[in-house]
């Protein structure tokens, strides 16, 4: 009997090139903690929502901008609810800073650069 792989979510990541470089640390495999001042992991459910954050403050903000794809099993997942962040396609997932190693866990494949937007 073959067992399936478990069912899989997309998320999207918005970020800059401080934090990309630290996911490359990470193997391309696992976000990095958590700053003091930065007490939830936001993932985004659309990837046109990612391109407009990285387009609209990472690049301004950092000096480049990257959208990220990567899969996380949907069942870890139900535990967030999705958070509509504004319009009805701006839809977020809060994981809790103190999550985000078992988050990283349940993070199947590798992460991704999918953009990339510079001024």
């Amino acid at each position: 009997m073959t067992s399936r792989p478990p069912a899989t979510t997309t998320l999207w990541r918005p970020t800059g090139p401080e934090e990309l470089a630290l996911v490359r640390e990470l193997g391309w495999r696992a976000w990095p903690p958590r700053l003091p001042e930065q007490p939830i992991f936001y993932p985004v459910l659309n990837e046109e929502y990612a391109v407009k954050i990285a387009l609209d403050w990472n690049v301004k903000h950092s000096g480049a901008g990257f959208v990220t794809r990567f899969e996380v099993e949907t069942d870890f997942l139900s535990r967030y609810p999705v958070q509509q962040a504004g319009g009805r396609t701006i839809l977020e997932l809060w994981v809790p800073a103190e999550d985000l190693d078992e988050f990283n866990a349940h993070i199947v494949g590798t992460i991704e650069v999918v953009h990339e937007f510079r001024p």
